[in-house]
């Protein structure tokens, strides 16, 4: 792995960010599971993506790209019984495929790398058993499934990861019988849960809003259909975080009207004090006297290391909560931020579900450790904005999870990156 020394650089610019990552998942498997050709653009092939398409051509899709455009044909869908799924490091694919495999009646043997093997799966081996569904796992992958789904009534917990409930909403309408899905804690990240229900509707799949949960019906059919991806509200955290610090940046293809919860954001610069217009599809981020805020991060939990970065830097204290299922991501992202902002100069401090941060006028620079996790690392890069010295951050290449040209990006906005080798 390499690393990248940054420099102290405000940004400043125009840049547009990747495609939604979770919009694109949903896309592509909505599209496979569909009995014709569907056309998905702009898709951006980072590795997060990459794995799922893989993993969606082992289960009989065919599936081409020409430049940003990707064709899915699913007319050949779980045409083979048996199938290896090679997750990568992608919580998304392998939380989203367990059941839509077994919904195909797939004999289907999963492996992932990096932490992925080690990430919680609890809820299917204790859902999917009695629904037809048999489990083999030492605890987390390779996990080994065969059987066929069962429909009926799917009790689970909405607090671990909303990844579970995408999962079982993209699989149930494929099963015979009508089923419910039924919460026995409240969901959080519901703007995924939203996001995975718009897109099936999108492909011709219709759930029902139920009192704590949801109604699929059986022997539904997913429909071929054309789709362009919205630009990733995720990614434009960095760069909002860098205009708050810094100066102007324009972000123009995002949507207002998206479902993605990170959309949450924009409230809460405004409410760090940045100053946020919204015209003809662009947002315009500029500076403004930042102070501390009180943030519930349950359903934006992916904005909270760049969030911490603002913080660092607004006046008076920021307390960041409901941000616990941080700590089984790539990596324990609470502690790795504590760890990279605090040898940066930063005061904090990690509680059991997220942050106390003080904010200082300045950070120092310095070696960082980015923990081979895209986000960490992204999120220190955007810190020189504030530094008095260059940083040097460690897996550099981690970027390439979620978005691959960050730091090209980067330097067109006027940063500096320069990779070290090491």
């Amino acid at each position: 792995m390499h690393k990248v020394k940054v420099s102290p650089r405000k940004l400043s610019g125009t840049v547009s960010v990747p495609p939604s990552k979770s919009a694109a998942h949903r896309a592509i498997i909505c599209a496979s599971l569909a009995r014709g050709k569907s056309v998905i653009k702009p898709i951006d092939l980072s590795n997060d993506i990459t794995a799922t398409i893989e993993c969606m051509r082992n289960l009989g899709a065919e599936i081409s790209l020409d430049g940003s455009v990707l064709t899915v044909d699913g007319r050949n869908m779980f045409q083979n019984k048996t199938a290896e799924l090679d997750c990568g490091e992608s919580g998304s694919t392998l939380r989203f495929l367990i059941p839509v495999a077994a919904a195909g009646s797939i004999s289907a043997r999963f492996v992932g790398h990096g932490k992925l093997p080690e990430r919680p799966i609890g809820v299917y081996t204790d859902c999917l058993p009695p629904k037809g569904v048999e489990c083999r796992t030492q605890g987390g992958l390779p996990l080994v499934i065969s059987g066929s789904l069962q429909s009926g009534i799917y009790e689970i917990p909405g607090d671990i990861s909303s990844q579970f409930i995408t999962g079982l909403l993209l699989a149930l309408p494929l099963l015979k019988g009508d089923s419910e899905i039924r919460l026995t804690s409240p969901a959080q990240s519901v703007g995924y849960i939203n996001m995975t229900i718009n897109t099936m509707r999108e492909f011709g799949i219709e759930v029902e809003a139920a009192k704590n949960g949801w109604k699929i019906k059986g022997s539904q059919k997913y429909q071929a259909h054309d789709c362009t991806v919205e630009g990733d509200w995720s990614q434009a955290a960095f760069f909002m975080t860098a205009a708050s610090l810094g100066e102007e940046i324009i972000i123009d293809n995002l949507s207002t009207a998206s479902a993605q919860g990170d959309k949450e954001c924009v409230n809460i610069y405004k409410r760090f004090g940045a100053d946020i217009t919204e015209t003809h599809g662009n947002i315009i981020i500029r500076p403004g006297k930042l102070h501390g805020i009180e943030i519930n991060a349950a359903d934006i939990p992916d904005a909270v290391p760049v969030l911490s970065v603002a913080a660092a830097l607004a006046e008076g204290r920021t307390v960041i909560k409901g941000a616990a299922r941080l700590r089984i991501k790539e990596c324990d992202r609470l502690a790795a931020m504590t760890d990279g902002l605090t040898r940066l100069g930063a005061k904090i401090s990690e509680t059991a579900d997220g942050l106390i941060i003080d904010g200082v006028k300045t950070l120092s620079g310095g070696e960082v450790e980015g923990y081979n996790d895209h986000r960490i690392v992204m999120s220190l890069a955007v810190a020189a904005v504030r530094c008095e010295g260059e940083i040097t951050i460690s897996d550099m290449e981690s970027v390439k999870k979620s978005y691959p040209s960050f730091f090209e990006d980067y330097v067109k906005l006027g940063g500096k990156a320069d990779v070290v080798m090491g």
